[in-house]
């Protein structure tokens, strides 16, 4: 199923370095919300200019709305399981710390670039191949970020059957919405006959 193995593993490798970094940046700062905040959103600025300013010629303006689309949804997502009592964060002085929808967006660009970089990589880079990498690699990360980010005392999930503090229905709240922005790009592609390596 993979052509290069050892590729593949350094590719996964370099995502869950960046994701430790990532949960521990949160985790140490986690009192200092906007502060978070500023340095994510310098991040999203960064991968907007590299993808869709800087380049001549194809602009990835996919990225654009994959990120807005899955702020919009994360925050949709937070705002009714905090006020339903469903998890809440520590040590920040409002419901939802600033940081949020750019995180949201980050890990939109996070797994989209490792899709981008794993698929070339796939033996057979069918329609159905794509969905599986992408459904199993939605399952994992997001799920390996958050456990690092609640040991270190972020946020508590209160729903129950957990697994290292994340609840069964937070594993499917992350692969719903990835899911949900994939089919919808992916329509956007089909549409506007858009070549993408992730999405058509």
């Amino acid at each position: 199923m993979i052509t290069n193995k050892k590729q593949f593993s350094i590719e996964l490798l370099k995502a869950f370095i960046k994701l430790i970094i990532a949960g521990i940046l949160i985790g140490v700062l986690k009192e200092y919300d906007a502060i978070i905040a500023g340095i994510l959103f310098l991040k999203v600025i960064h991968n907007i200019y590299k993808e869709v300013i800087r380049p001549k010629t194809n602009k990835n303006w996919l990225l654009i709305i994959g990120m807005l689309l899955t702020g919009f949804g994360g925050i949709v997502g937070e705002t009714w399981g905090v006020s339903n009592g469903y998890w809440e964060y520590h040590e920040v002085t409002r419901d939802l710390p600033l940081w949020l929808p750019f995180a949201w967006m980050l890990a939109f660009h996070y797994l989209y670039k490792l899709e981008r970089n794993l698929i070339p990589l796939l033996k057979t880079q069918t329609t159905k191949n794509k969905i599986l990498l992408a459904v199993i690699l939605a399952v994992i990360l997001p799920a390996f970020g958050e456990v690092i980010t609640i040991y270190l005392g972020v946020w508590t999930y209160y729903w129950p059957y957990q697994i290292l503090g994340v609840p069964l229905y937070a594993f499917i709240c992350l692969v719903f919405v990835h899911m949900l922005v994939y089919a919808i790009l992916h329509f956007i592609c089909i549409k506007f006959k858009i070549e993408d390596t992730v999405y058509n």
